[in-house]
């Protein structure tokens, strides 16, 4: 089988997820990654929605070559390195009015982790030390580590981890494809956006830190995008009672909506934000938070930032975001993101009609997710014993195409995949995305015994 380890290969001392083997990744370029046998597969998730700018990228690689021949380690407490001090001042440039500030990491978990202890450690030094709870939404998924799992909406992940941390309160994430009601998508962000009023008023204001959210929405949702109404009315409530709002752009920010952030299609204006995945796409693990100086000034005031991480700045990481920021910028891939994005769009939309388990498209730009449902009507989930969500991946890794998938209503059930390919495919590239995709949705409804409009 292709999803197979070439026979001879020996036992790997490595551990993961599961037992499961893939083949040894020989070489990538572009959009394409080729195994030891020489297969060629393309890599329509970006890795995990991570190689925003695609493989190989030999600007990029030659950028890190020069770094690499001054110096790859200078640790922060005891130099400052030209190429972190210089990303820092671009990606600035690029946030919302007022962020100013960066603190880099080497991970989506780590930027996470960091905002949540800047948030509180800012809350402690202006005087607020009541404020520690932090709102999150359900299903959501925000990192691995226990504080980022803490404000993480997904039982699957969460779960075995329960008596070691504080959970934090959660509301229902705007799901408002799924209501069967009579009000408008307006009136149906608004609706979502004031569940988190009532969950301030619930646990007492003065112990609410802060809310963290995805703007479009990650693994756990499926690309999930509010009503539009849904952006500001969070941001008014926020300010009403002196919260906080994180945006978490680990999957969402470098580029991958069209936009530089997600949150960017709504003019939103958060308070903090967490970065990673595209920043270094794939080159050198980078991560970063960005903050005002409103919040950052009082911490330092009062005694400095209580957190770090040895790799925090590292030139070799923040070198290949340089190349990667001028790969995004001088080769409009915002733009082309945009473009190809409506294009793969509309042709996902396209595939719902041939297959009418697919209920719902969604997404901005190449952060795009299909919905498998049963039913149209109500949108009731396929049975999870199906494991729609596992299969398509499997069916499509043999048919030489890597999408992505996780299940969208907490972790138990309800199946989505995403399609998120690197931000240079061109539509060509596109055609032949598609072509795999639905030779791959034809086999899996033949195997399930699912509807098929011929």
């Amino acid at each position: 089988m292709p999803n197979q380890p070439a026979a001879g290969r020996p036992a790997s001392h490595l551990f993961y997820q599961s037992r499961l083997r893939r083949p040894l990744a020989s070489h990538a370029e572009g959009i394409y990654i080729w195994d030891e046998t020489g297969r060629k597969v393309i890599d329509g998730s970006s890795g995990a929605m991570v190689v925003n700018i695609g493989h190989g990228n030999p600007r990029v690689l030659e950028a890190m070559k020069r770094q690499m021949d001054k110096v790859t380690f200078a640790y922060r407490l005891h130099f400052e390195n030209e190429p972190a001090e210089e990303l820092a001042r671009r990606l600035a440039g690029l946030m919302p009015e007022g962020m100013d500030k960066v603190f880099f990491v080497s991970g989506g978990s780590e930027a996470v982790e960091s905002c949540l202890k800047l948030a509180r450690q800012w809350a402690v030094a202006v005087g607020q030390a009541s404020r520690y709870k932090v709102i999150s939404r359900f299903p959501s998924y925000h990192g691995s580590t226990l504080g980022a799992l803490a404000v993480t909406g997904y039982d699957a992940l969460t779960a075995p981890f329960l008596p070691m941390m504080q959970a934090m309160p959660k509301i229902k994430a705007p799901t408002a494809y799924l209501d069967r009601d009579n009000l408008s998508m307006e009136e149906r962000g608004l609706k979502y956006a004031d569940m988190l009023e009532e969950k301030v008023l619930a646990e007492g204001p003065e112990s609410v830190l802060a809310f963290i959210m995805e703007p479009i929405g990650g693994a756990s949702t499926g690309a999930l995008t509010a009503p539009d109404s849904y952006y500001p009315r969070i941001r008014e409530i926020c300010d009403r009672y002196g919260i906080l709002l994180i945006h978490d752009e680990v999957m969402s920010g470098a580029g991958r909506t069209g936009k530089y952030l997600g949150g960017d299609h709504w003019n939103c204006n958060p308070d903090l934000i967490a970065l990673s995945k595209g920043l270094g796409a794939g080159y050198c693990p980078l991560g970063a938070m960005i903050a005002p100086s409103r919040l950052v000034q009082p911490v330092l005031d009062a005694g400095g930032f209580a957190h770090g991480y040895t790799y925090a700045g590292n030139p070799l990481a923040c070198a290949a975001g340089l190349a990667v920021l001028d790969e995004i910028e001088n080769h409009d891939l915002l733009g082309n993101a945009t473009r190809v994005g409506n294009l793969l769009r509309q042709e996902l939309e396209g595939l719902a009609e041939r297959f009418p388990f697919i209920g719902d498209v969604r997404g901005k730009g190449l952060l795009l997710a299909a919905e498998f449902i049963a039913d149209r009507e109500t949108m009731a989930p396929l049975p999870k014993e199906m494991n729609a969500y596992q299969r398509v991946v499997d069916i499509a890794y043999e048919r030489g195409l890597i999408i992505y998938s996780r299940r969208t209503r907490g972790g138990t059930e309800g199946d989505h995949f995403l399609v998120c390919p690197p931000m240079i495919i061109t539509p060509e590239e596109i055609a032949e995305t598609v072509g795999i995709l639905e030779s791959t949705l034809a086999e899996l409804a033949a195997e399930l015994g699912l509807p098929v409009n011929r």
